[in-house]
């Protein structure tokens, strides 16, 4: 069972966090108590008895995270946190919950990447801390994740003189040397690099090369 804070469970969410929270341990009494819990402060939660259970359960496109008993039925939470980084991209933030205090285990899945490892019975404002930290990471990785596409979709619409003369720029050449490389007039490359700027949205160099390495151009490819 849950450590009870009655007081702490009823507060509203800290900060406005917003998410959906996986839960997967084969207690029914912990479920159930976890859920109330976590929506008592306007999480969305959803509980499964197992790994197996999950794994087949469709998930959310915007910040998640996954509270993971260690100890579960069929595939323990351990191993199902390891088939997680494998093969998810961007893995779910884990916290881990166990009713043994297992000072190997925990090295082990904090190696291994995870938010947290509470031991059972834990205090309620422990798991919501815990909780609510893991939905700021994955929420920060959402939001990183719609940039990059949005700045994708924004190369994509560039035409192949731009894109030259911005791969160019970010490999720190001037606009007389990328004039001489393509040998096309200075004041074309200005044009082309002042059009290309604004379709790309960024304001300096410095922000052009963060973009360009982020979609995977090699600046230094030319």
């Amino acid at each position: 069972m849950l450590a009870t804070d009655t007081a702490l469970a009823a507060a509203p969410c800290a900060n406005g966090i917003s998410g959906v929270v996986y839960v997967v341990d084969d207690d029914d009494s912990v479920r159930d108590s976890l859920e109330l819990l976590l929506r008592s402060i306007d999480l969305q939660v959803d509980v499964f008895r197992s790994a197996e259970e999950f794994l087949a359960a469709p998930k959310s496109a915007g910040p998640a995270c996954l509270v993971l008993d260690v100890r579960l039925r069929g595939q323990s939470g351990l191993a199902l946190h390891k088939s997680l980084l494998t093969k998810e991209r961007a893995p779910l933030p884990v916290v881990f919950m166990t009713g043994y205090a297992d000072i190997a285990m925990t090295v082990e899945a904090m190696k291994a990447g995870a938010m947290d490892f509470l031991t059972k019975p834990f205090r309620d404002q422990d798991m919501i801390d815990a909780v609510i930290a893991a939905l700021q990471r994955d929420a920060r990785r959402v939001e990183a994740d719609s940039s990059l596409i949005d700045a994708r979709r924004r190369w994509d619409a560039l035409t192949p003189r731009e894109r030259e003369v911005l791969i160019n720029v970010a490999s720190g050449l001037m606009n007389k040397q990328i004039a001489a490389r393509m040998r096309i007039a200075e004041v074309t490359v200005k044009i082309h690099r002042g059009q290309a700027m604004r379709k790309m949205n960024v304001r300096s160099v410095a922000d052009l090369v963060r973009q360009v390495v982020a979609l995977g151009v090699d600046p230094g490819g030319q």
